[in-house]
């Protein structure tokens, strides 16, 4: 199973965000903690608000924080809300040309997988993952606690 670079960005935006807590943050502060497209991070941060895992302000003091706790965030779910095509081989799809379909077993079996997979996936939440290395997180992506000057030798 392979999960496109649109869902691993939406899971790096959800924990930097969980990481942040209520405090607001930018596309362009995720996008340099990460080192990634700027553009590309635009797109997944309107799709998850677009899906309600977060909400968009607007404004001179706007930014982002989600929506709903890191423990209301399940995986398995955010995983299929952000995969747009979960069909491993083409027997899947509709558009199945492929002449051993009647005879293969191959479908079925990745079928299973494929539930098995989401069901681990889905015992899961963002709180999860954050786990006790929720502050070792923090210093990787130099996020300060709230309240907490600025440390000189993580300003961006």
């Amino acid at each position: 199973m392979h999960l496109t670079r649109f869902t691993d960005y939406s899971l790096r935006v959800l924990i930097y965000l969980a990481v942040k807590g209520e405090e607001r943050s930018t596309i362009h502060e995720i996008a340099g903690r990460f080192e990634v497209s700027r553009n590309h991070l635009m797109k997944v941060v309107q799709d998850l608000s677009h899906k309600g895992y977060i909400t968009a302000i607007r404004g001179k003091n706007g930014g982002l924080v989600l929506k709903k706790s890191p423990e209301e965030i399940r995986l398995g779910r955010l995983v299929r809300d952000t995969e747009n095509d979960l069909q491993l081989v083409e027997c899947f799809g509709e558009k199945n040309e492929c002449k051993i379909t009647p005879a293969c077993r191959l479908k079925p079996i990745l079928a299973e997988a494929l539930r098995a997979f989401l069901a681990v996936l889905d015992k899961y939440t963002l709180a999860d993952m954050l786990g006790p290395q929720q502050p070792q997180l923090a210093q990787l992506l130099k996020i300060e606690p709230l309240g907490a000057p600025p440390d000189p030798g993580t300003a961006s």
